[in-house]
């Protein structure tokens, strides 16, 4: 039934921040249209916390060394803040280009096996019609068809 979980990252200045992702994380993504880039990203997961009210919920990128994590991202020019042994993780802030700040970690806490997913059914992209089709993809579409 699930098949995955889309974080959003509310910005300021969004083309840079989508910049940082691509070009310094190195997070595969695909433009869906007008520069509007979705990441790709590793396996997650999800707890729930106990708190005074509702729809309060935070995004936090892990890693396997907190301190060469933020090694490189000095290499790259981009600020972090102090770790901090959080006890469930040693914690750092990377300061966004659009001014914001993401969490990144590198858990001291139990972590479980990604979810198994079933194979997403995705749904064909429409072609365009022959004959809106401009000749060398006329051209190419039939050379595929042979």
């Amino acid at each position: 039934m699930i098949i995955g979980a889309h974080s959003i990252v509310y910005s300021m200045s969004p083309e840079a921040d989508r910049a940082f992702l691509r070009d310094v994380l190195k997070l595969p993504s695909v433009d869906v249209g007008g520069g509007w880039l979705i990441f790709g990203l590793p396996p997650a997961e999800v707890a729930v916390h106990p708190s005074d009210r509702n729809d309060v919920h935070e995004f936090y990128l892990m890693c396997d060394d907190v301190e060469a994590f933020i090694a490189s991202m000095q290499k790259a020019n981009i600020t972090c803040g102090p770790v901090q042994n959080q006890g469930w993780g040693l914690l750092t802030q990377v300061r966004l280009p659009g001014g914001g700040h993401l969490g990144v970690y590198q858990p001291r806490h139990g972590r479980p096996k990604p979810m198994a997913v079933k194979s997403a059914r995705r749904k064909a992209a429409k072609r365009p019609s022959r004959a809106t089709r401009k000749p060398a993809a006329r051209r190419k579409a039939r050379r595929a068809q042979r």
